[in-house]
């Protein structure tokens, strides 16, 4: 019988990064640093458990025993079923690939793709009140540039809800200024749109963009050293700004805020100014408008307004009472 010629898994891997995500697929980049971290993080539990070098394992030792070794301990280790089920996916993908690749691992790569996917409770998205808005735009001290910079950053991200990467890409050339002044988003999946902006909006983001034409390269919101924030950066200022409006807004303390949250924010004020769900998937850039519709199921003005159009029946009706044993046990599960 001829042996099993092992195939090696970190040119599998690097083939399936190079050629199939960026090369193929045209992945984000966003989607090409969950998967890689997603698969360090693997390399490295199996290196921890096994002893095996990364560099020296073959498709046959990431087998699904050894894949869901790896999930429970991400949950052991407090990480949430969602981030759970995030790796998975990566992992998922990878071996999808292998399938292609080198189909003697068929069966190791079958095994792994029947993992399921853990269920998840659905929470429902937070999001502030536009007093809770009106408090973090005027928080920043406009007398600094750093304040200029932070209002402005803020302002655009409640105009557009905007993703926290697409603005920390944004380049000055993006935003349109006129008659109809927009922005354009370079979205998740290399999808584009164009953002309309408020006039006030329009009128800060000149403001701001004069200030800084001496500022090298076309960042629009810049660090102090003229480089494009990153992600952490622009969580910091969110989370500074914060301290200081919850001084004038009380409702506030109890409020998680980040990026995502204003993001959150800009949709349910579009959903409660009766702008159409559809409109506001393509505002967000929602490749599915069923995205979207988690606005809805958070929004208690929209469901209590549907329930005036329901007239409340007059009578209760008789209760139904289970006649079989059978359907009795159905009735109390």
């Amino acid at each position: 019988m001829k042996a099993r010629a092992y195939v090696s898994l970190p040119a599998l891997v690097q083939s399936f990064f190079c050629e199939h995500l960026i090369e193929h697929r045209r992945a984000s980049p966003q989607t090409i640093d969950s998967y890689r971290d997603a698969l360090r993080l693997l390399f490295t539990f199996l290196h921890r458990t096994t002893g095996v070098m990364p560099s020296s394992l073959h498709v046959e030792d990431l087998d699904a025993s050894a894949i869901l070794a790896f999930l429970g301990d991400l949950e052991r280790r407090g990480r949430s079923v969602r981030t759970r089920n995030a790796r998975l996916a990566a992992i998922r993908s990878l071996f999808r690939f292998v399938m292609l690749r080198d189909p003697e691992s068929i069966a190791v790569a079958s095994r792994v793709l029947a993992i399921p996917i853990k269920k998840t409770e659905n929470r429902i998205v937070g999001y502030l009140t536009r007093p809770e808005v009106c408090a973090l735009l005027e928080a920043p001290d406009r007398g600094k540039w750093t304040g200029r910079r932070d209002h402005a950053l803020l302002l655009t991200f409640y105009n557009t809800g905007a993703r926290l990467s697409e603005l920390t890409s944004l380049t000055r050339d993006h935003v349109i200024f006129g008659d109809r002044s927009f922005v354009h988003l370079h979205g998740k999946g290399r999808k584009d749109r164009e953002v309309p902006l408020w006039s006030n909006t329009a009128r800060v983001l000149q403001s701001w963009f004069n200030e800084i034409r001496t500022v090298r390269g076309e960042v629009a919101f810049p660090s102090a050293r003229g480089a494009a924030l990153s992600a952490d950066g622009v969580s910091y200022i969110v989370k500074q700004t914060l301290k200081i409006a919850r001084r004038e807004c009380p409702s506030l303390e109890n409020k998680r805020v980040t990026p995502h949250v204003l993001r959150h924010t800009t949709a349910m004020h579009l959903l409660q100014s009766g702008v159409d769900i559809s409109v506001i998937a393509l505002w967000l850039g929602h490749e599915s408008i069923e995205t979207t519709h988690v606005y809805v199921e958070a929004d208690m003005a929209t469901k209590e307004r549907a329930l005036e159009k329901l007239s409340p029946p007059e009578s209760s009706g008789r209760r139904f009472k289970a006649d079989d044993a059978l359907l009795s046990f159905l009735a109390r599960l």
